[in-house]
């Protein structure tokens, strides 16, 4: 009588160990770049709830909340937030979805951000930024105002490297941030 072996060959496991591995070298980089996208897209919706809260704001009083004095990273603290919320938007969030501070800058201090003018700059004025994934001024895309094509900056994610871009709010409207299309995802 012949006996039956139970289990796998060395040659069966080999193979499933392949398969397994060229699944998950083309599965893994798409879902780190669907976590990246996500957090990107949910720090755009961030940062335009602030820029809704500050235009509210502004309609108000007729001047950017700690207007002129805000320059730089939020907090909670900061009379930049204490001003909007939670009169203009419930909870203000302070920082994007990489656990960096956002930054705002109100009044002409919006000039000492990526090379906009100070000229025609008021008290109505704001601009919101997320440095994006790394934290870090700058990213793959070296941004600079530019006062005849205010849009220029926008641009389209085609690597990992695309979400250390900073994105950038002026009065509500983007001014560098990634293409909302099929053709940029």
């Amino acid at each position: 009588m012949e006996k039956s072996h139970k289990g796998f060959t060395l040659i069966e496991l080999l193979i499933v160990i392949a398969v397994i591995g060229v699944l998950a070298a083309i599965l893994i980089p798409n879902a780190l770049s669907s976590i990246q996208k996500a957090k990107q897209k949910q720090t755009m919706k961030d940062i335009i709830g602030i820029a809704t809260a500050c235009a509210d704001y502004i309609t108000s009083t007729g001047y950017a909340p700690d207007s002129g004095n805000q320059s730089g990273p939020i907090s909670t603290a900061s009379d930049f937030i204490t001003e909007i919320a939670p009169t203009f938007i419930k909870a203000c969030p302070v920082i994007d979805q990489w656990g960096h501070a956002f930054r705002a800058y109100t009044g002409t201090a919006v000039a000492n951000a990526y090379g906009i003018p100070a000229g025609g700059l008021g008290t109505d004025d704001f601009l919101i930024v997320s440095y994006g994934r790394d934290g870090a001024l700058g990213g793959t895309i070296s941004f600079t105002f530019q006062e005849d094509n205010p849009t220029a900056g926008m641009y389209n994610v085609r690597s990992m490297a695309d979400f250390n871009n900073d994105m950038v709010n002026m009065n509500g409207t983007w001014l560098h941030a990634p293409r909302i299309s099929a053709e940029g995802s």
